[in-house]
């Protein structure tokens, strides 16, 4: 059976490309056809992930780029698309988890931080891309969001509250776009490992000392697995077949949808 080739010719953005879960993407993208543009804070991460995708053949190129500061989204997009080609899909993916603390502890230079990446980055993003992809009637993304920002998990003020934030923006910018023929989902991953953000994750948990966990990180992992139906953790490798679901063709009527990654967690 042949490989698929569902992205031949189009030209793919991935945001926080030099993390995990953007890789994984923006790998499985260039696999199916696609150029790709990979935006990031840091150039060195950037270069090796560009060298990782060489293999597929395929237009590869970095951009450095703050998503808080519009000014630097408008100025990546515009190198983007005249280096590659116009935007035809987005992954939209740059984040940070940010502290762990119950909300009357909460640090307020951190919340501030994580609701800045996280949301505002993502609307600075979407906002952008999307203009262009307006002009040309075309256009398919996807947010990252997070099971945190469906449930409302402990310790996780600011995170919670931003990915609940991405999940509102998916479902608005979804119906804004629908006139233009532009479609926009999200995904919501759970509880991916092991590496190195499933060791913090438990390992700050442990730290916050509330009911809902133990002080142990190893007893703390083995209780959030016990909340899984599938009762394992995700693989990062699990993730792209989704994405790249949702934006191509295959899902051509589906718009405004956060789907859960999750093995089961609702």
């Amino acid at each position: 059976m042949s490989e698929k080739k569902r992205f031949a010719g189009k030209t793919a953005l991935v945001t926080g490309a030099a993390g995990n879960i953007g890789l994984a993407v923006a790998r499985r993208l260039a696999k199916e056809g696609s150029h790709v543009v990979l935006l990031d804070l840091d150039q060195g991460k950037l270069d090796t992930a560009a060298t990782s995708l060489a293999e597929h053949g395929v237009k590869v190129k970095t951009v450095v780029c703050d998503v808080t500061n519009y000014t630097s989204v408008e100025e990546a997009i515009d190198y983007a698309e005249k280096t590659v080609g116009p935007i035809d899909l987005l992954f939209n993916n740059a984040g940070y988890q940010g502290a762990f603390a119950p909300i009357h502890e909460y640090p307020v230079e951190d919340f501030q931080r994580v609701v800045d990446i996280d949301l505002v980055g993502a609307f600075h993003v979407l906002r952008a891309v999307s203009r262009r992809m307006v002009a040309r009637r075309s256009g398919s993304i996807v947010n990252t969001a997070s099971m945190a920002g469906l449930q409302g998990p402990p310790n996780m003020g600011a995170y919670g509250s931003s990915k609940f934030g991405v999940v509102g923006l998916t479902q608005v910018a979804s119906k804004d776009l629908a006139p233009h023929n532009i479609r926009v989902n999200g995904i919501a991953p759970a509880l991916m490992g092991p590496g190195f953000m499933w060791d913090r994750q438990t390992e700050l948990q442990a730290a916050t000392n509330t009911q809902y966990f133990s002080t142990d990180p190893e007893t703390v992992k083995k209780e959030m697995v016990a909340g899984v139906p599938m009762r394992r953790l995700g693989d990062i490798e699990e993730i792209p077949g989704t994405v790249a679901f949702l934006l191509s063709e295959d899902s051509s009527y589906i718009t405004g949808v956060t789907l859960p990654i999750s093995g089961g967690i609702l």
